[in-house]
């Protein structure tokens, strides 16, 4: 009798096309093969979203800046700082062309108030800490004016 490792072993070897040998190639081959599509596949998408044509495609999808309008001016307030300073603030704020609602200026008023009630009189005098507080007004006056204002200027800052 013959052993298995025997009787299978010429199985192996006598194949007409090359044996054990033939399917590892084939292996090889679809894997450069997938390998292959998938450099080539990465190549494309990297070329389409950042290739020379995608700066140009991002410029056009940022909103064109909007068409400015008329400036509401706001009369002078008084608002109360820390250890018993003064702010005297004058507002104007930038409108749209066409605003939905005409506005007024509570709602900046009313944010200004809440801002700069209670600050130290030297946070406002140093230049960039009076940029960071006009920044946040600014936002928070265009959300509360549902971005029909963009931008605020002051007209008078006087501080005591």
């Amino acid at each position: 009798m013959k052993d298995s490792k025997s009787a299978s072993a010429p199985g192996k070897a006598g194949d007409a096309d090359g044996g054990g040998a033939a399917p590892a190639k084939k292996g090889r081959k679809k894997l450069f093969a997938g390998v292959a599509v998938l450099v080539v596949a990465g190549g494309a998408a990297g070329w389409t979203f950042f290739g020379p044509g995608a700066s140009a495609e991002a410029a056009e999808k940022e909103p064109e800046p909007p068409v400015l309008g008329e400036v509401l001016v706001i009369d002078p307030i008084s608002i109360n700082l820390a250890d018993g300073h003064y702010l005297k603030l004058g507002m104007g704020l930038q409108a749209v062309a066409e605003p939905e609602h005409a506005p007024e200026g509570s709602k900046a008023l009313d944010a200004a108030i809440a801002l700069y009630s209670g600050k130290p009189i030297s946070e406002l005098s140093d230049p960039e800490g009076r940029k960071v507080l006009k920044d946040e007004l600014t936002r928070t006056i265009n959300e509360e004016y549902h971005d029909e204002i963009v931008d605020v200027y002051f007209r008078e800052y006087v501080m005591q």
